[in-house]
């Protein structure tokens, strides 16, 4: 259960930490699972070069192209996924923020992203919400670190509070990241915090919050679990991509 202190701080700034969600021995499991897709090559994959973000290959037949960004369909690729993305020890910190009837969606995050040493690329300041489809902007992500993170291997960054921010049009570029040459826009940068994590921490954060992520500068890739959820009375457009997959009930 989260106790008052805790949901008074995901309503202020927009994320929390659970620490120690998940064990040793799961994160281990994870990550053998992950590493045996990568090296297979077990499709769906999402590679750094299809983001196109800052310092990403340019195409999939550059050096560095097929270097994977996101093990897609989580769920559908084993249990061991599928079972804790609705396992009691989430599903109860979820549905105080969202509600009994809460579901998982299987189109928005629902990977193993897998920031690699080489080729991985800068992810700019933006609201996940920006390309999705619901009726309202009000849902939570969860980011389970398989191993530790540090400023050194891309951990996320994040601006305290922005889920509640108005931005304008101006403030944002074509993709709907926040402009670094905007004068406004470095004033609220200045308020950006890293949020490092140990292996097993969990970090739950709402669509609206802007975050960032630098590149993995280690020599080991950065395996994180990420799930996407939202309430009830909150479904996804008809006929968007946000109510192309069915969902699950947690």
């Amino acid at each position: 259960m989260l106790t008052t202190e805790q949901l008074n701080h995901f309503t202020t700034n927009g994320y929390l930490i659970l620490p120690a969600l998940a064990d040793t021995g799961y994160c281990s499991s994870v990550i053998a699972l992950a590493e045996q897709a990568l090296s297979e090559d077990t499709a769906p994959i999402e590679y750094e070069a299809d983001t196109r973000y800052p310092g990403a290959p340019i195409s999939r037949d550059a050096e560095g192209g097929q270097t994977a960004r996101r093990l897609l369909q989580a769920v559908s690729r084993s249990p061991l996924l599928a079972n804790w993305a609705t396992s009691e020890p989430l599903s109860q910190p979820l549905r105080q923020l969202l509600g009994d009837g809460a579901r998982l969606s299987q189109v928005h995050h629902n990977c193993i992203m897998t920031k690699q040493p080489r080729f991985s690329s800068l992810t700019g300041w933006h609201r996940d919400s920006r390309y999705w489809q619901f009726q309202r902007a009000e849902l939570v992500s969860v980011w389970l670190a398989l191993r530790n993170e540090t400023v050194e291997n891309g951990c996320l960054l994040v601006l305290p509070g922005s889920h509640l921010w108005t931005v304008t049009p101006d403030q944002l570029d074509g993709a709907l990241f926040l402009r670094a040459d905007s004068t406004q826009n470095q004033r609220l940068l200045a308020q950006a915090i890293t949020v490092p994590l140990q292996q097993g921490d969990v970090l739950l954060f709402h669509s609206n919050l802007f975050h960032a992520a630098g590149c993995n500068q280690t020599t080991q890739t950065k395996l994180s679990l990420v799930f996407t959820y939202r309430a009830a009375d909150n479904p996804p457009m008809q006929g968007s991509r946000s109510a192309s997959i069915d969902e699950i009930e947690i």
